[in-house]
């Protein structure tokens, strides 16, 4: 009997460590991963970082402002998201095409952190969702900002650092308008 116990302790505990896991891979860090097989120690490896990081920031603003869309209560927060959905579509487009030429690879889904940013936003309700989601969008294009001045900056890949360059003033505009918003809140 002891010996039968032990066995089914056994199995039980490698299934647990065997289902612990869900399987579900953070979609950034498989992209990271695979990015790392394939450009570690090249000198674009920083280029793939910024492409990954990139894409995952601009699926959470797509998102989080199709959300906002049917749950924003102010005019203005509506307008912005509109905005946001159809310039950061195009923007993700087009950077899924450069990555592509340079066989980067790109998330497919968000993150677990913005995951979890979104689903904190879905949350919200009211002038409290306007609160969260502009507060959202000045972080997310902070961040954004940062990124793009940096790759056009010091990027060593030419197509990746020229749709850096590119995207930068859109980006700015957005950040700009969204800071505006913001302070006309307050």
């Amino acid at each position: 009997m002891k010996k039968v116990l032990a066995g089914l302790l056994v199995c039980s505990a490698l299934t647990f460590v065997a289902c612990g896991d869900s399987g579900e891979k953070d979609s950034k860090e498989v992209a990271k991963e695979e990015n790392n097989q394939k450009f570690d120690s090249t000198n674009i490896e920083g280029d793939t970082k910024f492409a990954v990081a990139l894409a995952d920031g601009g699926m959470l603003e797509i998102e989080s402002s199709k959300l906002a869309l049917t749950s924003a209560i102010a005019s203005n927060v509506k307008d912005f998201a509109k905005m946001m959905v159809d310039d950061h579509t195009g923007a993700a487009a087009e950077l899924k095409d450069v990555a592509a030429k340079k066989n980067i690879s790109l998330p497919a889904a968000l993150s677990d952190d913005k995951q979890k940013k979104l689903n904190d936003l879905t949350a919200k309700k009211g002038a409290d969702f306007d609160k969260a989601y502009v507060d959202l969008m000045v972080n997310e294009h902070e961040d954004a900002v940062k990124a793009l001045k940096d790759e056009s900056e010091k990027g060593n890949d030419p197509d990746l650092k020229a749709w850096a360059a590119g995207k930068l003033p859109v980006i700015q505009k957005h950040l700009d308008v969204i800071k505006a918003i913001k302070d006309a809140k307050k």
